[in-house]
């Protein structure tokens, strides 16, 4: 009898072992969110099918009637690409192709970061940026060193990164917000701009390039945001015009400058024109003798295209760069004027994220809180 009764506790303890075990496998199966772990790891793996097996999601060159917008980010700003990409996708109707660009140790948290959130439903492609493709051949003189990182220069190799693309690309500072539609609708916001005279001509990137200029920016001195700084915005601010390779290429050191952090580029016209070897020659040649760096501008990414599109560029409508609201932590600019901003790019020290910066509620509008919790954006006390 004691044979028997420890043989069926034995079943019993078997039977109820067996049905723990399914009723867990049921759990992973149906409720995925009560395991945030998991929950990340589905969405890695969701991230993974839609980038390389759904090609319709994934694959740019099916997607040719897309706007094409390019952003770069790493482990500390990739806060800032959320939020631009949120405000772009909250904003415009128009069918949009995100490419991004990120740090190796980015690509898993930002997947995560965009398939368990409102932003599941873009068209997005994640590259990772050879960091040795820069490997000694930046140089920077003095001023943020953090312009010194190899993302900075990401914006050099468009067409290498992306060679199934054909036409353009949009490119956009992830420390950037955009609060208007890309494409050629009259909004009430565009109609109120061109009433102040900061009109939009079909939008930003429909824009007219003039023939045999590979990308259009925007112009200094064409610019609300020149009032803002203490420098003049011109060559001289940026680029050492004691130099004899630069005196040999006859640039005006009073030319007004133009801001790299926003610009359209025809990818065409940049391979024929063999832009990106022009640039590396212009970054290398600094490592080896003073080109820029030193000026009050500083170095880093731009003085290189400064020099390779000089009087070789488009402006671009003001409207579509409103910046500088990184230069200073106090406000800059009405909350009139920051409202009718189709785009605003806090370039400068003071980020948005960061504790103190203007406008800072403009940008919170659009960010979305990291799921993992490894971002977070400062908080006034």
């Amino acid at each position: 009898m004691a044979l028997c009764s420890t043989k069926k506790d034995f079943c019993f303890s078997v039977i109820l072992l067996t049905v723990c075990v399914w009723l867990g496998f049921m759990v992973v199966i149906w409720f995925p969110e009560l395991l945030p772990h998991l929950k990340s790891k589905r969405a890695i793996d969701k991230g993974i099918y839609r980038q390389e097996a759904d090609d319709y999601k994934s694959n740019s060159s099916l997607h040719k009637d897309a706007v094409h917008v390019c952003i770069t980010s790493d482990k500390n700003t990739i806060g800032g690409m959320v939020a631009l990409i949120n405000s772009i996708y909250s904003n415009t109707k128009h069918h949009v192709f995100f490419h991004l660009v990120l740090d190796a140790e980015s690509q898993d948290h930002l997947r995560i970061w965009i398939e368990t959130t409102k932003l599941k439903d873009i068209h997005y492609q994640i590259k990772v940026f050879p960091e040795t493709w820069v490997k000694g051949k930046i140089k920077v003189r003095g001023g943020r060193q953090d312009l010194a990182k190899p993302l900075n220069y990401a914006r050099y190799y468009l067409p290498k990164l992306f060679p199934d693309i054909k036409g353009r690309v949009l490119f956009i500072d992830d420390d950037s917000i955009v609060q208007v539609g890309f494409s050629s609708e009259c909004s009430s916001a565009s109609r109120r701009l061109t009433l102040m005279k900061v009109s939009s001509v079909g939008g930003l990137y429909d824009m007219k390039l003039s023939p045999g200029h590979a990308v259009g920016f925007s112009s200094e001195c064409s610019s609300a945001s020149r009032r803002l700084t203490l420098m003049k915005n011109n060559y001289a601010d940026y680029i050492d015009f004691k130099s004899k390779k630069i005196k040999e290429m006859k640039i005006d050191p009073t030319e007004c400058a133009f801001n790299t952090g926003v610009f359209i580029a025809d990818l065409d016209l940049w391979r024929k024109f063999n832009i990106t070897n022009q640039l590396l020659h212009w970054l290398e040649l600094n490592t080896k003798e003073e080109i820029y760096g030193n000026e009050r501008g500083g170095g880093g990414s731009q003085p290189p295209m400064m020099i390779v599109f000089y009087k070789k560029y488009t402006n671009i409508d003001p409207g579509w760069h409103v910046r500088y609201l990184g230069w200073t932590s106090g406000t800059s600019y009405t909350k009139q004027f920051i409202r009718m901003a189709k785009l605003l790019h806090w370039n400068g020290r003071f980020k948005p994220w960061g504790r103190v910066s203007q406008h800072k509620d403009v940008w919170l509008k659009y960010y979305i809180e990291d799921p993992t919790g490894k971002f977070k954006p400062a908080r006034k006390n």
